[in-house]
Parts: structure tokens; C-alpha cells; sequence
């Protein structure tokens, strides 16, 4: 508003100094004012308004701190090329990160979901940071090579992992049962390995190519390996996401806590062993649109669940408001 006003006032200072300019007769009152000194005076005013609002708009990154720690290990930036690693990839989360401010609001929702997951099969909660640089916290989110949900199975590995993918179901959307399967893939890598950022490289870039490497440069850790970008980025923005997730002010992010989209547990759970001819009217009989169940179970795929084995699904009721 100040902005506004200066630059109105500016305009009338103009105008007034060109009408007594152009033309006017030598009886003319003189201006009271200097307005060439005026005029600089408001142009300065308003370039420090100007300043502040980029400023707010485009805040400075954080400055890349001295070490963090990461599922129980201190990582340090006291290298020339850790130090720019880590710079690059606190710049790209100020400026270039579109999602974010959405990954702020999401976070409560799905954090809550997972954490416990997490905890309750031995692997450290930081590896939630792993989920939010998969998917950005979409459940619905699909790359451009076909992996998908929170955790972004890929359909060909999903089976390995206990997760059902068929036309009527594909549990990479079930935030449980993907979790559940993301800690069987994180735990038998770090069976294998022993370190959690080693872990986290390998679910970018597979076990296979992250054990060669590590041989190959006869490094224990792929902190310290020679990455493809992708992957050497990967695991720096892990450690930015949680910079940002602990204190997103410090990017430049304000959002209030009460416009965070908290959880709401389900108002019942109802488990099927049987064929269910139309989730329609499946979610009508439970009191819910056939929208708010679908968006409570993004897993079921289709308008029937025909379930020819007699499976039993967990089938969530959502609490509506």
C-alpha cells in the first residue's frame, strides 16, 4: 500500500511540474515545493519499498550450516566440495522448488502416517525426508518412468515388496502397506551396507550400481563416492528437506500451523474377504460418496473389487467434515 501511494504521489509531483512548465503565463504562482528534490526524494523512498518486498519475496538461502546429523551420523561440509554441494542444493529449495509451500501443508497429514510405520520397524524417522524428495508428499504422485505414491515403487519391483499391482488394485497407493514395503527395502540395504545415507543413494540409483561403486572406489560410504549427478544431488537435497521441513522460515517460507491439512483418523476400518460388485454403493452403505472413499483409498482402482481369492483388504471409512 505504501508502494501504492508513493507512486500516486510521484505521478500528481510530475504532473504538476510539467503543467508549470508547458506553457504557463508568466503571472503563474510559483510551486511551493522543489519537486525535482521532491520527486528524488519519493524515488528513493520507493526503491527501498522496493528492495523489501524482494527481499520478502526472494529471501536469501540459508547459509550451508557446519554439519548436520542424519538418522544417528554427523554429516560435515567442511570441504570445498561438500561445501558447494550443499550450497547448490539449499539455492535450488529457496527458488526453484514450486511444491513447497504445498509439502508444508501436506507434511503433518503424511508425516503422521509414516513416522510410526517407521519407528515401529527400526528405521530412523529422518528417512521420512527420503519419502518427501520421492514424491514431494503426493500420494497420488507418478514419474515419468511409472513409479508411483508416497514411496514411487516402480510396478515391477512393487511385488518384490509385498505390494499387490493388478487392474483393480495397486497398493503403491496404499500409504501403509507402501511404507510397510519401503522399510523392507530400507532395512535389507542397510543389512547390506550399514549407513543410512548409503541406503538412501541406493533406493535413487538401485543396490547393484551403489555396491559397485563402492568397491570400485573402495569407499564404506556413498556420501563419499563419485556419483552420477542425480544421485550425488539426491542425497544433499535429503539433508535440505530437512533443513527446510525443521525450520522452512529460515527458505523464506511462512505458513501458519492451523493452514497445515492435518489427519483426520478413519471413522472405521472395514475389512473384506469378499467381492464387492460396486464401490458406489459400498460407500453409500457406509455412509460416505463414492468420492470421499476413493480419496481415502487411492489403492482401489476401479469401481468393483472382485477379489477372486478371497484376499482380505482393509478398506478405510473416512471421518467427513
Amino acid at each position: 500500500m505504501k508502494t501504492i501511494l508513493l507512486l500516486a504521489v510521484l505521478a500528481s509531483v510530475n504532473f504538476c511540474s510539467s503543467a508549470a512548465s508547458a506553457g504557463g503565463s508568466s503571472n503563474a504562482v510559483p510551486p511551493r515545493v522543489d519537486t525535482d528534490s521532491l520527486r528524488a526524494v519519493i524515488k528513493a523512498e520507493l526503491l527501498v519499498e522496493i528492495a523489501d518486498e524482494l527481499q520478502r519475496l526472494h529471501p536469501e538461502t540459508p547459509s550451508v550450516p557446519e554439519s548436520i546429523e542424519f538418522a544417528g551420523k554427523t554429516y560435515r561440509f567442511d570441504t570445498d566440495a561438500m561445501y558447494e554441494r550443499m550450497d547448490r542444493e539449499l539455492i535450488a529449495f529457496t527458488y526453484m522448488h514450486t511444491n513447497s509451500t504445498l509439502m508444508l501443508k501436506r507434511s503433518e497429514r503424511y508425516f503422521s502416517q509414516v513416522v510410526p510405520i517407521l519407528k515401529a520397524n527400526g528405521v530412523p524417522e529422518d528417512l521420512k525426508y527420503l519419502m518427501a524428495i520421492e514424491s514431494n508428499l503426493d500420494p497420488k504422485a507418478v514419474s515419468t518412468s511409472g513409479a508411483a505414491g508416497l514411496w514411487q515403487f516402480l510396478k515391477s519391483t512393487a511385488p518384490q515388496y509385498g505390494l499387490e499391482v493388478s487392474a483393480e488394485v495397486d497398493e503403491r497407493y496404499n500409504i501403509e502397506k507402501e511404507t510397510e514395503a519401503a522399510c523392507k527395502y530400507l532395512k535389507e540395504a542397510y543389512a547390506k551396507y550399514g549407513d543410512w545415507m548409503t541406503v538412501a543413494a541406493s533406493y535413487n540409483a538401485g543396490q547393484g550400481g551403489i555396491s559397485k561403486r563402492l568397491s570400485d572406489q573402495k569407499q564404506s560410504s556413498a556420501f563419499n563416492l563419485y556419483l552420477p549427478e542425480e544421485t550425488s544431488r539426491y542425497m544433499f537435497r535429503i539433508l535440505v528437506a530437512k533443513m527446510f521441513f525443521e525450520n522452512p522460515e529460515s527458505f523464506g517460507f511462512s505458513v501458519p500451523k492451523e493452514d497445515y491439512y492435518p489427519y483426520r483418523a478413519p471413522r472405521k476400518v472395514v475389512t473384506v474377504d469378499y467381492s464387492i460388485p460396486s464401490l458406489v454403493d459400498f460407500a453409500a452403505d457406509n455412509g460416505v460418496t463414492y468420492y470421499e472413499l476413493r480419496s481415502a483409498n487411492l489403492w482401489l482402482i476401479g469401481t468393483k473389487l472382485t477379489n477372486p481369492k478371497g484376499k482380505a483388504y482393509k478398506i478405510i471409512i473416512p471421518t467427513t467434515k
